[in-house]
């Protein structure tokens, strides 16, 4: 078992480094989804999602296919997608209304919106004398043992135990302070639509690369070259170039020393924020509409300070990446040791104006798609990353780029001045996933 054979996880992880083994080993693999996927709290989804009784979605916490559901209270429950008499999936689809309550296709077991037993047929005669009854919770859907919402953002966790949500979020409650805010009513409502893409390598790969600040101004130049290249030939025409072209050409404009102004913030559950925020805040006529939006509803000042925020990116881990100042956010649902599903979605800021829709709308398609040039030269070299972690070249992997020069200041780890390109996430990171695999909170 490899439990006996590398008892101690922790040896796994140097400080500079981490052993190939932590992303191609199919039991680490599955020690991760028990002691991480299946323990901490993990985002199912949005209220919005389920906004009338009875509405479910399908989320997979872990290896556990759950259901996010609205009981007629107005209260969201998340349940084992399981039926607890033969073991049938309770729904097949991704997402529905089960209307007054879920019903079994296999054997009409019924169940509130809760998960609670309802009716099982024959149950005076048929289970009579049998320990199968309304008295027993066995026979009820099986519950998440936790469930918490912040702002409208639904977290659960498989594990009965361990710290409330908010203690968990910590400092990256700011993603979603930060979203919210910047919509006049402070909400947000999800858009239905959604980007899925299946890559072929470990979970851990996906969420480095999210706070790699390097990277950007080298996978990515040829795609913001050529952006900028057609961007640069349309403002001379006419005057003025599109700022969708922009979203593509920072890729090649903004480069790698101006990635190092921005700084990453480390905190010990794994999280880290990424500061040096990118902002769309140009002086048109749908900027200032919004403005004058903000400012009727928060006032002046509260206005600046809302649009002010300085932040560019938020990974909470062990599977969200959140990029608030364009409402968009990654969920990651590993399915195997080199399989890993991510799910984008996109979110609208209520009250603010359509065209500000419209220029978050354009960034979720020409940078989040998955038809994108963008997200092509990122998925070829996640998969070429865990090909080469597969082979005999090497046992390590190296996170050593501006180590020793973090500062640490009680608990909290970050990137030294003009370091913003510091592997200082990464390190922290496989710091907290090797605390977690070994059962510490």
């Amino acid at each position: 078992m490899l439990q006996e054979r590398i008892p101690d996880f922790s040896k796994f992880v140097e400080p500079d480094r981490v052993r190939k083994e932590v992303y191609t080993d199919a039991g680490v693999f599955e020690r991760e989804m028990e002691r991480i996927h299946e323990t901490l709290w993990i985002y199912c989804g949005h209220e919005s999602q389920v906004p009338k009784a009875g509405d479910y979605y399908a989320v997979q916490l872990g290896r556990q296919p759950m259901l996010m559901v609205r009981g007629p209270e107005g209260k969201v429950h998340v349940l084992y997608n399981r039926c607890p008499h033969r073991g049938n999936m309770m729904c097949g689809d991704r997402h529905g209304n089960t209307g007054e309550f879920f019903r079994c296709s296999y054997h009409a077991w019924t169940f509130h919106h809760d998960g609670r037993l309802r009716n099982i047929p024959m149950m005076e005669s048929g289970y009579q004398g049998t320990r199968y009854g309304r008295d027993n919770p066995e026979c009820s859907m099986k519950r998440a043992a936790r469930v918490e919402s912040y702002r409208g953002f639904v977290f659960a966790s498989l594990a009965k135990d361990g710290p409330t949500l908010k203690e968990f979020l910590g400092a990256s409650l700011v993603a979603f302070d930060d979203m919210c805010d910047r919509a006049p009513e402070g909400e947000v409502e999800i858009v239905p639509n959604c980007f899925r893409i299946i890559q072929h390598s470990n979970w851990k790969i996906f969420l480095e690369n999210q706070l790699d600040a390097l990277h950007p101004s080298v996978t990515h130049q040829s795609t913001g070259r050529a952006a900028h290249e057609v961007e640069k030939m349309i403002e001379k025409k006419t005057g003025k170039a599109p700022l969708s072209y922009h979203m593509l050409s920072a890729f090649a404009t903004v480069t790698i020393d101006k990635w190092d102004n921005f700084q990453t913030i480390n905190h010990p559950q794994g999280h880290c924020i990424l500061t040096g925020y990118m902002g769309l805040r140009p002086k048109d006529p749908d900027t200032l509409k919004y403005e004058k939006t903000l400012i009727k509803a928060y006032g002046q000042k509260r206005m600046e300070e809302i649009l002010g925020v300085n932040i560019h990116h938020v990974l909470i881990y062990p599977g969200l990446s959140v990029q608030s100042p364009l409402q968009q956010l990654r969920a990651v649902r590993p399915l195997g040791v080199d399989r890993t599903l991510t799910e984008i979605w996109h979110f609208r800021l209520k009250g603010a104006p359509e065209a500000i829709y419209r220029r978050s709308l354009a960034y979720y398609n020409l940078v989040n798609s998955p038809a994108t040039v963008v997200n092509a030269d990122d998925l070829e070299n996640f998969w070429k990353c865990h090909q080469g972690l597969s082979s005999d070249g090497g046992d390590w992997v190296s996170f050593a780029r501006h180590f020793g020069r973090d500062i640490e200041k009680d608990g909290v780890v970050e990137s030294g001045p003009g370091m913003g390109t510091s592997e200082a996430p990464m390190r922290n990171q496989m710091k907290a996933w090797a605390r977690y695999m070994g059962n510490g909170k």
